[in-house]
């Protein structure tokens, strides 16, 4: 009950204080599965480029994270080949710092800023975050190119 109420409030003021770039909404009305689409930030290699994500919520929800998935191909250091995402506010502490006062529309956000600037210090990719710090033309290269078949596998 609590949760439905919070997700059914947090769902009110995506709408009334969108952000550029991010959609999010319920894939049904049990409010356990969501989809949210996020286009790729200026200046980032994915510029332009409309990513899907599957977001799950658990009946613990706000007091546990989310899970968040892409469900569009990407190549980035932070996030694998099956669209799982490192990244710290997706995670519990001691490890990560998700906090339940943390709404979807924070980590949404959050995600569309790790597109942009992405983490090699903390990869999930660890040969992306290579290329990143060590050949950032040829990450943003393939970056692009990844972005690219994303965005004509839409059409």
């Amino acid at each position: 009950m609590q949760r439905s109420l919070r997700l059914k409030r947090e769902l009110e003021r995506f709408a009334r204080y969108p952000t550029e770039g991010i959609s999010c909404y319920p894939k049904s009305d049990n409010l356990e599965n969501f989809v949210a689409t996020i286009i790729g930030p200026h200046g980032s290699p994915y510029n332009g480029c409309i990513f899907q994500l599957e977001i799950n919520i658990s009946e613990r929800y706000p007091f546990e994270p989310p899970r968040i998935t892409f469900q569009t191909p990407i190549y980035h250091p932070n996030i694998d080949n099956k669209g799982r995402i490192c990244m710290d506010l997706l995670n519990m502490p001691p490890k990560g710092s998700w906090k339940p006062t943390v709404s979807l529309k924070n980590l949404l956000d959050a995600v569309q800023c790790l597109l942009g600037n992405p983490n090699p210090a903390d990869p999930l990719m660890a040969d992306i975050a290579q290329e990143y710090i060590y050949n950032k033309q040829e990450f943003e290269r393939k970056a692009k190119k990844y972005a690219e078949k994303a965005k004509n596998n839409l059409s």
